[in-house]
Order: structure tokens, then C-alpha cells, then sequence
């Protein structure tokens, strides 16, 4: 069944009928884009959401932005041999306050710069707390014993469905790609967090290209990309194959999230080579599924894709919770996400120590 899947998949994926995807003039060769690749180091870290914070307005907000906090955490990941963070924005921080969120932005890109990292930006997520309308300001606390229960989605189901909002945010994604489009401490733009990830009644697919217009028009320097969420069938789950065709045919280089044993990992790394673009995992680590640093990371690194996992110090977002734990549920012996406990201690040694032997 896997086979069929993954053929089923590629299928789709060369299938896709040329009106319904924009133009790829603007996409880079396959060979700068292997270039650029072969131009970085191996990109390996995480997906980075300071302690402090129980969402994005949070973390930049003027009022919450806290560069000392910041500062502390990316020493650990610094010296565990991380050199890639991953982040979020969104647009209602440039809505408020352009010239003051990227004067954030850059206070932030400083502090990463000076632990030698570069940063992944991502604009739009379907992810998130859909039952909640967020206002800057102070933001609710997290739901107890809840992963992740507070997060903003962007732009959220009622801006999707309303393409008249949309000019709003071709005017947010391109002021800020063209005020980075050449700095080098940015490794590369993830335009569309998950696509396909439709469960929460989000559907991007009209949306998401005209976010790749918007990026084209300006094209920066750095590599554009949006990721595949999940191959058909894998966790039982349906996904869009137009969306994950979309995302694949048109990016410059290849990214793609991976929660599963490193069987499935390996199984994915081989569809997506196909592409022959360089790729990154931009997702992974979830221990009680089997997907741990010592069983990933070197099937990561054998195949140079890069390695961007979840989580660094376990804060707000509880992410040491898994997807489903609920208020009364025990406390997890086994960590989902994150690598160090809020005094700064390493959840286990032992991963610390295989993690500053592989990204020696």
C-alpha cells in the first residue's frame, strides 16, 4: 500500500495540468538551486519559539519582544552545533507597526547572526487555535496540559475565503521580502507552512499561488519553498494532492515535514529526490512515536537533507506535550518536542551529547 501511495503521489505530481500552475519562470534551475545548496553548510536546528511566548504576537510584540531571553536560548542551541532557526511571523504585527516589527526582525537576526545561525522565515501557517479571535496585547494563557494551545493561525480561514483582504498581504509578504531579499543571515522563505493540512477548513489553493506571484515579483536572493505535510496514507490521513504538487513543482528547493519512524523518513527522502532539488526536513521529533534524534538525524545527514526538528526550550507552548494530551492526562515520561528544561538542563544528556558529535 505504501507503494501504491508514493507512485500515486508522483503520479499526480507530473500530471498536474500546466493552467493550474503559474508560470516557473521565476522558480530557480535545478542546478542554481543545487549550487546554492552546495554553497551552505549542512543546514541542521530547529524550529525556535522562545520560552516567553505562547504565539507569534507574543514573541514580537514590543511590549513581550525580549532579546535577553532570546539571547540565553540560542547560546544552548549554539552549543549543541545548531546553525538554523526556524520562525514565525505574521501579519497582524506589520499591520500595527511595520517600521517596529522589522526593527524587531532585525534585533533578532543580530542576536541568531551572533551564534552563527541563519534563519528559516516563515509568512503563512494553517495551524493554530481556530476557536479564538487574537488581538496584540496581552495573550491568553496556555490551556493546561495542552501541546501548542494558543498559536495564531495566518491568515486564518475568514481571510482565505476572502480574496478582497489579499492585497493587504501581498503588500506585508513583499515589503518584508524586499527589505531581506539580500541578507545572508536568511537561509531561506517558507511561504506556505503545510498547504495540504486542511483540517481545520483552511484551504490555501488558490491562495498559496498567488503568495508565490507575490515572492516572484520581488525574487530574493535566498531559496523559496513551501512544505509537503504528508505523503497519502501515511497516519491514516487523506491529504491534497494538488497542493503538495503545487508546492513541489514550483519551489527552489524541496521541503518536507516528518513525524514518523526512520523507516518512513527514509521512504520519503526517496520520493522527494526525485525532484532533484536539494531538500530540507523541516519538521521532526517526536519521541513517542519513534522519531528521535538518534534514529533520524543520521538518516538525515547520510542523505544531506537538512535537519530542522521542533522545539528548543520547553516554555509556553508546552510542546513537551503530544498532539491529543489533554488537561488530567498524566505528565509524559517521554518528551514530544524540545531539548532543554526551562532552568536550561538538557531533558536528556544523552541526546546532547549525540547531537554535538553529529553536527561536529
Amino acid at each position: 500500500m505504501k507503494r501504491i501511495a508514493i507512485l500515486s503521489l508522483l503520479a499526480a505530481m507530473l500530471l498536474v495540468p500546466s493552467t493550474n500552475a503559474v508560470a516557473r519562470g521565476e522558480q530557480w534551475s535545478k542546478e542554481k538551486a543545487a549550487e546554492w545548496y552546495a554553497s551552505q553548510k549542512w543546514p541542521v536546528g530547529c524550529n525556535y519559539v522562545p520560552s516567553y511566548a505562547i504565539n507569534q504576537y507574543e514573541i514580537w510584540q514590543p511590549e513581550t519582544f525580549n532579546p535577553e531571553i532570546i539571547d540565553n536560548e540560542l547560546s544552548l542551541a549554539e552549543s549543541i552545533g545548531f546553525n538554523t532557526l526556524r520562525i514565525y511571523l505574521h501579519e497582524g504585527l506589520w499591520y500595527a507597526d511595520k517600521a517596529g516589527f522589522k526593527k524587531r526582525v532585525d534585533q533578532f537576526l543580530d542576536i541568531a547572526d551572533k551564534h552563527g545561525m541563519k534563519l528559516i522565515i516563515t509568512f503563512f501557517t494553517n495551524g493554530g487555535n481556530h476557536d479564538k479571535v487574537f488581538r496584540l496585547g496581552p495573550q491568553p494563557e496556555a490551556i493546561p496540559g495542552t501541546h501548542n494551545s494558543n498559536w495564531i493561525p495566518s491568515p486564518g480561514k475568514a481571510v482565505l475565503d476572502d480574496p478582497a483582504q489579499w492585497p493587504r498581504l501581498k503588500k506585508y509578504v513583499q515589503d518584508i521580502l524586499r527589505t531581506y531579499k539580500n541578507d545572508d543571515r536568511i537561509l531561506y522563505w517558507c511561504l506556505c507552512n503545510e498547504p495540504e493540512n486542511t483540517k481545520n477548513g483552511c484551504d490555501v489553493s488558490k491562495f498559496m499561488p498567488e503568495v508565490y506571484k507575490w515572492a516572484w515579483e520581488v525574487r530574493p536572493s535566498q531559496p523559496l519553498s513551501s512544505p509537503v505535510w504528508q505523503r497519502p496514507g501515511i497516519n491514516g490521513t487523506a491529504t491534497k494532492l494538488d497542493l503538495l504538487a503545487y508546492a513541489c513543482m514550483n519551489s527552489d528547493i524541496i521541503t518536507f515535514h516528518c513525524y514518523s519512524k526512520p523507516k518512513e523518513v527514509e521512504t520519503d527522502i526517496q520520493m522527494l529526490q526525485r525532484f532533484g532539488r536539494p531538500m530540507v526536513c523541516q519538521e521532526y521529533l517526536a519521541r513517542n512515536y519513534g522519531n528521535t534524534f538518534f534514529d533520524v538525524l543520521p538518516i538525515l545527514k547520510k542523505c544531506n537533507v537538512g535537519a530542522i526538528s521542533w522545539g528548543l526550550v520547553n516554555g509556553k507552548c508546552h510542546f513537551h506535550y503530544p498532539w491529543g494530551h489533554k488537561v488530567g492526562d498524566p505528565e509524559p515520561e517521554i518528551w514530544f518536542h524540545d531539548i532543554f528544561r526551562p532552568d536550561h538542563t538538557p531533558y536528556d544528556p544523552a541526546e546532547i551529547t549525540f547531537l554535538q558529535e553529529m553536527t561536529k
